[in-house]
């Protein structure tokens, strides 16, 4: 007589066969910076050359290059703020950032602040003729925000660019920016242990900082050689553009995780959106200019 099978002896042989022949699909790692490395260094290689030949070719093409890029950030910030129910005018403000960055290119400084002060005045003179109340006065404020943070910032590339050695100016100036972010960004993936701003950007870290540091000095030493300025000014440069930099960095991740976004924008694979990659350069610009100007003097 063939011995029988109990049904709870048979059900737990099902289930213990089942766990044996069942594994886990292994898990997919993110990287460890974060990024799509391939895609940003792709992206962020084209870039630069974009730039790069905009500069080498006339500089009317890079300020021509500057304008586009800025109101396509003015539109992508408008978009982030219409998250939060906060619509600033886009029509004016696009029309401010080509009167101000070309104006600062052709007419320096003073054309700079009497374009920055209209495109202020515009935006809150068009907003208010839209209605009034807290809505208005909230929409104005963040246009005089986006006006500011955004052209008038920018406005001291075209300085730089208008003055003598313009084009290798405006080159060292981004080239910095590149090296910290650079020298940062693969410090903190080989080294990283200690958090910078963890409450803000929890994958900064100290190391990376100090590799900023290092990578933003030798692109220093090497620009103020071709700048035909003294090495101290190169190291000064590598100094103050990490810090400036970081800080551009952080503020816009500030102002990310005010209106729930982990990026601006996802025109840039490996980047996110072009205030993701104007962050750094937009605070640094009045930094960059003020010191190449004051230790190589203008012509």
């Amino acid at each position: 007589m063939s011995r029988r099978t109990s049904p709870a002896r048979a059900r737990a042989g099902a289930e213990r066969g089942s766990r044996q022949g069942a594994r886990p699909a292994p898990e997919k790692k993110a990287p460890k910076g974060g990024r799509n490395l391939p895609a940003a260094i792709a992206v962020g290689l084209g870039l630069l050359a974009v730039v790069g030949a905009s500069l080498v070719y006339r500089p009317v093409a890079f300020v021509a290059l500057v304008v586009v890029v800025l109101c396509g950030a003015v539109w992508e910030l408008s978009r982030a703020f219409a998250r939060k129910d906060v619509h600033i005018p886009v029509v004016p403000l696009v029309v401010g950032t080509t009167g101000i960055l070309v104006s600062s290119y052709y007419s320096g400084a003073e054309a700079l602040m009497v374009s920055y002060l209209l495109t202020v005045g515009g935006v809150v003179v068009w907003r208010a003729l839209e209605g009034s109340g807290p809505a208005a006065v909230r929409d104005a404020a963040a246009a005089v925000f986006a006006a500011t943070y955004l052209p008038f910032l920018a406005a001291f590339v075209m300085l730089m660019l208008a003055s003598d050695q313009g084009p290798s100016r405006v080159a060292l100036f981004i080239l910095l920016v590149v090296a910290s972010d650079t020298g940062g960004y693969v410090a903190g993936v080989l080294f990283g242990r200690h958090p910078l701003a963890p409450t803000v950007s929890p994958k900064k870290s100290v190391e990376g900082m100090a590799g900023s540091f290092v990578l933003a000095i030798v692109v220093g030493l090497v620009g103020a050689h071709v700048l035909g300025a003294d090495p101290w000014v190169g190291a000064m440069l590598g100094v103050a553009v990490p810090i400036t930099a970081t800080i551009g960095d952080l503020a816009e991740s500030l102002l990310k995780r005010d209106l729930d976004l982990k990026d601006m924008g996802s025109l840039l694979p490996g980047h996110g959106g072009i205030l993701d990659r104007l962050d750094s350069l937009l605070m640094t610009a009045p930094f960059a200019y003020l010191l190449m100007a004051y230790a190589v003097p203008l012509s």
